[in-house]
């Protein structure tokens, strides 16, 4: 598909040119505004449980994350991923060398023409056909109940607002007027630019930062805090900073930026750090430092809801002041995730129309960014771990003990699991590894139905895989849980001999029961003269330790 075509299907999908807003209903169970993910997975659920639904986008469907944000992000990100192997296969691999011959323009059509063909999936026609009124205009709430939209006037028993966020400006001295780039118009660009520097040290920041330096522009961040990925283990964003180093990318952290200045086509940052002035210059400027949420003209006073600058304010079952009204995604200011956007809209439609009561803080989310190697991460943040103390047991499972990962040539990361003090129940977990992403959801699964690291590490793994690392997890947690406790029972029933007090055995088996006690089975001959065979059995009690003998045919 050539580029103009892609483009031409793309908008045919998510803002037909032609397209006529349909007549108003005499009122709508639900009025959706936003046709982002948050949006449309509402309507959709709702729509086909009988509802009758409106769903209002002013731009194009599919929000951000089809538009200009994880379709084309890792579109970009993997064809970035390509060249770089090319690059190495020969020095690592003993591949054929490869010299010149890129063209990033072919990489940005590629992304393009993949984003057109899923486009499909959120297009305006596809919504119509499961018997939503899709609207394209600007919404805004006249009343409690009523939103208009340019003249129209929508009637709703409930509404959800979905209308996501933007990237946020920082207040820096000329930054308005400079042709800075976001992530809202990054994929617009056909053209390498040889030098980016980059305002932000965020998922988005890195990402790009790391894709843009490996199709060959020369790559500057400029992070105001003291690390990138705040949120994340520092341990893990350590391992990400080297990746991007590796990768050709100067990284300056804690850093204060004064100006931003463009002239004939170049601009020109200046920053502070460690008291000390730089300059950095570049043909582009990236701004990820941060998001804001998309309210500006949506009338919310009128319809009584609050909200402040960045989000809007909603309770545990993603209602707004207005009790009518909810929210759901970015707006709210909560994990700003597609997949979060996702779990709200699933969470939303039988909170509002069917008297739910379904809690946002249930929700178990994890997040990924998605470098070389990806940083995934699940349940409670770093910090909030480290104020446990020693009220959390962690263990850390280096992928240089992984095979997988040495024979891919990536064991630079690591997966780490921290669990409630004494017991196997999973607090948090982060991996530092190639697909990441992928196996941060066995620990999703685990938190979210209450599995233990234990009951994980019963699952059988292929071999050799890097969610091996998993595994070594669990078998670390068991070592450390039995090995005391079964020197115990084993000295308790051997005497100095190793045979049992009065009974001759072939060495003892260890079994572990579903409430953590131990099972410990003897086998011995109980008349010398026989060939007859009897079984010792005992019981360790899962807390104490304590040891009695029970009935074999029992255990």
């Amino acid at each position: 598909m050539s580029g103009k075509a892609a483009e031409d299907t793309h908008i045919s999908n998510v803002h037909p040119p032609n397209w006529a807003n349909p007549s108003p209903r005499a009122k709508y169970h639900l009025v959706v505004i936003g046709g982002g993910t948050g949006g449309l997975v509402t309507a959709a659920i709702a729509s086909g449980l009988g509802a009758k639904v409106a769903l209002v986008e002013r731009h194009y469907l599919g929000g951000d994350c089809l538009n200009v944000g994880c379709v084309p992000s890792k579109a970009l990100i993997r064809a970035a991923r390509a060249w770089r192997e090319a690059r190495e296969a020969h020095t690592l691999f003993g591949g054929p060398s490869v010299n010149g011959g890129e063209s990033f323009a072919v990489a940005m059509a590629r992304m393009r023409t993949i984003r057109a063909g899923l486009s499909a999936i959120d297009s305006a026609a596809r919504y119509r056909s499961l018997g939503v009124d899709v609207f394209f205009g600007e919404a805004r709430f006249v009343a409690g109940d009523t939103v208009d939209v340019d003249g129209r006037k929508l009637l709703f028993h409930r509404a959800v607002i979905a209308l996501g966020s933007r990237p946020a400006m920082p207040p820096i001295p000329g930054l308005s007027a400079s042709n800075y780039l976001t992530n809202e118009s990054v994929f617009s660009i056909s053209e390498l630019p040889r030098r980016l520097a980059v305002i932000g040290g965020g998922p988005i920041g890195v990402e790009l930062a790391q894709a843009f330096a490996r199709f060959g522009s020369s790559v500057t961040i400029l992070e105001l805090g003291k690390r990138i990925l705040a949120s994340d283990d520092p341990d893990a964003a350590k391992v990400v900073a080297c990746s991007l180093e590796r990768d050709g990318v100067r990284l300056f952290t804690d850093v204060k930026v004064e100006q931003v200045k463009t002239t004939n086509g170049a601009t020109r940052v200046a920053y502070t750090h460690a008291g000390e002035p730089g300059t950095v210059e570049a043909e582009a400027l990236l701004v990820s430092s941060g998001r804001a949420p998309n309210v500006d003209g949506l009338g919310l006073e009128a319809a009584g809801v609050e909200y402040d600058r960045k989000k809007v304010f909603t309770d545990e079952r993603l209602r707004t002041s207005n009790h009518r009204i909810f929210a759901v995604g970015d707006v709210t200011g909560r994990l700003q995730f597609t997949h979060a956007a996702d779990a709200h809209a699933r969470m939303v439609v039988p909170n509002a129309l069917f008297f739910g009561r379904k809690k946002v803080s249930d929700l178990i989310v994890p997040w990924c960014t998605y470098t070389q190697p990806e940083l995934a991460h699940v349940g409670a943040s770093w910090s909030e771990v480290a104020k446990l103390g020693d009220d959390a047991d962690t263990i850390t499972i280096p992928l240089s003990e992984v095979d997988r990962a040495r024979l891919d040539g990536s064991d630079e990361g690591f997966f780490r699991v921290h669990l409630k003090k004494g017991s196997d129940r999973i607090l948090a977990a982060t991996i530092v590894a190639d697909n990441g992403g992928d196996i941060i959801s066995q620990l999703s699964q685990g938190i979210t139905h209450q599995m233990g690291l234990g009951a994980i590490g019963k699952t059988i793994f292929p071999y050799p895989t890097q969610a091996e690392a998993v595994r070594k997890a669990a078998d670390q947690y068991q070592r450390r849980r039995l090995t005391s406790r079964a020197r115990r029972i084993l000295g308790t029933l051997t005497g100095g001999d190793g045979q049992p007090a009065g009974k001759s055995c072939r060495p003892p088996t260890l079994r572990q029961q579903g409430n953590g006690a131990i099972w410990v089975r003897c086998f011995g001959v109980t008349n010398k003269q026989s060939d007859e065979a009897t079984m010792l059995s005992v019981m360790a009690h899962p807390r104490t330790g304590s040891l009695r003998e029970t009935d074999p045919g029992k255990s």
